[in-house]
């Protein structure tokens, strides 16, 4: 077995802690890397690497970006896929399933958007820089999730659900604004072939297609490559694309135990032969045991299984380190007090909190709903700071704000401050009073 897969399989197999600490310690490896590199006397050799051009050509046709356009465009496009799909899941049978489980966390998820916005604005309002004030709104699930992880191993459930669903409502208020605030002109006949590209994929999932395969092949050669050209972030054609998933199985898992155990005893009362050699009858039902298992889990599960490690310990961490190589300037007290770099930093590091915190009390008080953690504990403000950790998000969105090359240098500056202060005071106030724990169960006697 080759070492790719030696690691996705084990990666499968960590459990859900492991799994969300990984992915936050690689991009954080990922951005030390891209900064000590983008500041060193290497930092030519940086940023040519990614200016390398590549080109895709069939037959007359013929697709030519750089390296870095490529895993902006490309492989975070595949990144959006797996968030459109884990929205999707979340929607059907997820934390944001139920209205009354999904109203907190979706109320302080519009809170930690909308007020570090107007903190932006009120720095930036009116000049080129405005154009940022989508920046300071994301949230990165994976540094959050890592973050919380390490810091509090032995969180309650509620606590982790709740920063779970407010990070994926963070992620759809993300796309909506890259989809409405950050594309570039229209090409309506590029438009007009992706939304033609996913009306097929939406027709085969209502006919009871399941073939992962077909969905790929329609959603990259379809939907993404129109959407590259037609104007709008090819980015959202992954969300879109996602939503087109089959989310319901071919068997369901009663009748699978069903089946399955009448082929299991088909094959324990077969007459034992050389154990290192299966005959074709048995080759069969085992064949038949596969086919059944694989038909039990829907083709977004299947997929969101398959993708997940791969976004989470190569696209992600690929991402970083193309886009977190900053020179660095010298901090001097005109460099910190930019309007761009005050309205970055202070949105993430005092408009999540103020956000999350106050909208997300706010609507509990109203619905007279049960909080997570009570209000005066250490830990809630400590999930408006997790809230405040924007990295990849913000750093996608800030490549998507501007043009000029010295105001994304001091947007992805202020990013990675605010991002890594926010890390920093939420594990200081999660370690300086322990989380109230779940009740445990009583053995029954």
């Amino acid at each position: 077995m080759r070492f790719w897969e030696v690691y996705l399989h084990e990666f499968r197999n960590i459990n859900l802690r492991e799994q969300a600490v990984l992915p936050g310690l690689l991009l954080l490896f990922s951005a030390i890397v891209a900064l000590i590199w983008a500041n060193s006397p290497w930092k030519e050799a940086y940023h040519h690497l990614w200016e390398t051009p590549i080109r895709l050509q069939i037959g007359d046709w013929s697709l030519s970006r750089s390296l870095h356009h490529f895993i902006n465009d490309g492989f975070m496009a595949v990144f959006f896929f797996v968030v459109g799909l884990e929205l999707k899941r979340a929607w059907i049978s997820g934390p944001l399933s139920k209205p009354s489980k999904a109203l907190l966390p979706i109320a302080a998820a519009i809170g930690g958007m909308l007020f570090p916005a107007l903190i932006f604005l009120g720095f930036n309002a009116g000049t080129p820089q405005a154009a940022g004030w989508g920046i300071p709104m994301a949230t990165d699930i994976a540094f959050a999730l890592g973050v919380l992880s390490l810091a509090a191993p032995n969180i309650p459930p509620s606590y982790r659900l709740f920063l779970t669903a407010l990070a994926i409502a963070d992620d759809l208020g993300a796309v909506l604004v890259i989809a409405f605030f950050y594309t570039s002109q229209v090409h309506w006949d590029s438009l007009l072939m992706g939304m033609a590209a996913l009306s097929i994929l939406f027709a085969a999932n209502k006919i009871g297609v399941r073939s992962p395969l077909f969905y790929a092949t329609v959603g990259i050669g379809g939907v993404w490559l129109a959407f590259l050209v037609s104007g709008i972030h090819p980015t959202i054609a992954g969300v879109l694309a996602a939503f087109m998933i089959p989310a319901r199985p071919k068997v369901s898992g009663k009748n699978h135990l069903r089946l399955a155990d009448k082929l299991l005893d088909k094959l324990r009362n077969r007459p034992q032969g050389n154990p290192n050699v299966v005959d074709p009858s048995g080759a069969a039902l085992f064949h038949n045991i596969q086919t059944a298992s694989r038909h039990v889990l829907p083709p977004l599960q299947r997929l969101e299984h398959f993708l997940h490690p791969w976004v989470s310990i190569l696209i992600l961490p690929l991402f970083a380190l193309a886009n977190a190589g900053v020179v660095l300037p010298d901090f001097s007290w005109q460099v910190i007090t930019e309007p761009l770099v005050l309205g970055v930093f202070l949105g993430l590091l005092v408009g999540k909190v103020l956000g999350i915190c106050a909208v997300g009390w706010l609507a509990a008080y109203i619905t007279g709903q049960k909080l997570p953690v009570p209000p005066k504990h250490p830990a809630w403000w400590a999930l408006g700071f997790l809230g405040g950790i924007g990295f990849t998000m913000a750093l996608f969105i800030s490549v998507l704000a501007f043009k000029d090359p010295q105001l994304k240098a001091s947007a992805k500056t202020a990013v990675l401050l605010g991002s890594l202060i926010s890390g920093v005071l939420a594990v200081l106030l999660l370690k300086i009073k322990p989380l109230p724990q779940a009740p445990s169960a009583k053995p029954k006697t």
